[in-house]
């Protein structure tokens, strides 16, 4: 049950329209068909990222008021949660929305990886395809007529681990940056952030060159708009702050 309903929602989509840019783009090349279908499925996220990422910017704003919420009632949990949905409610900001945006996403991101990873696109799984999509007289599996995306490429798997920290270097300057208050949680914050920055790209970079070049094209792909969203997000809310204070 959960199994088709993943496919039809999700991997059998994804592999159509992969398959009908590869028939669609100059010279039915796979690279720019993974290219094209990441970024597609990134803008139909869009809403729910920049939802999330937005509330991320404005719980970090409202931490100082939910600490002296905490103080104020220290005891009373029931009158602490009530004031501080109101604070919420006050400043617009709905807390499950990061929670929300990566129920979303895994199913999404999974779909696409799995695409990747188990359809090798040399060979057509036709009976996969809906009647209406295109079918590729001829595929070509080098990237730009230069890289290879069906081996291993120590190329993409470096640009793939270098985008990722570019990324995460990019999110942990804005809205994923680590409070400058003392506690445990901004101390288990930190040691995310690091391992975020520094440990996650080196994985990205190993998972990119023992899968294929297809998979290190999607993860170079979904790091550049992730860190091109997260560029984006921080000049709307600077703007927002800037008009806020102006007098």
């Amino acid at each position: 049950m959960i199994s088709t309903f993943f496919h039809a929602v999700f991997y059998d989509p994804i592999y159509n329209a992969l398959v009908a840019l590869v028939a669609l783009v100059p010279g039915s090349d796979v690279g720019i068909a993974v290219v094209l279908v990441t970024i597609i499925i990134r803008l139909i996220l869009l809403p729910f990222s920049l939802s999330a990422a937005r509330t991320q910017r404005a719980m970090k704003v409202l931490e100082p008021k939910l600490k002296e919420l905490k103080e104020k009632h220290k005891g009373n949990k029931e009158k602490e949660a009530l004031e501080t949905l109101g604070l919420y409610r006050e400043a617009r900001v709905n807390p499950f929305a990061s929670i929300l945006m990566v129920f979303i996403q895994i199913p999404v991101l999974l779909a696409l990886y799995w695409v990747f990873y188990y359809e090798p696109l040399s060979t057509i799984n036709v009976a996969q395809l809906y009647s209406f999509t295109p079918v590729p007289h001829a595929v070509s599996l080098q990237f730009l007529g230069l890289i290879s995306v069906a081996g291993k490429s120590l190329v993409l798997a470096v640009l793939a681990g270098l985008t990722q920290f570019f990324q995460a270097h990019m999110a942990l300057s804005g809205t994923m940056k680590p409070s400058d208050a003392k506690g445990i949680q901004n101390d288990f914050q930190r040691v995310m952030g690091m391992q975020l920055k520094y440990v996650f790209p080196f994985i990205i970079g190993v998972i990119s060159y023992t899968t294929s070049g297809a998979i290190a094209l999607y993860f170079i792909t979904t790091n550049l708009a992730g860190a091109l969203q997260e560029w984006h997000v921080q000049r709307v809310i600077a703007r927002e702050t800037s008009e806020r204070v102006a007098p």
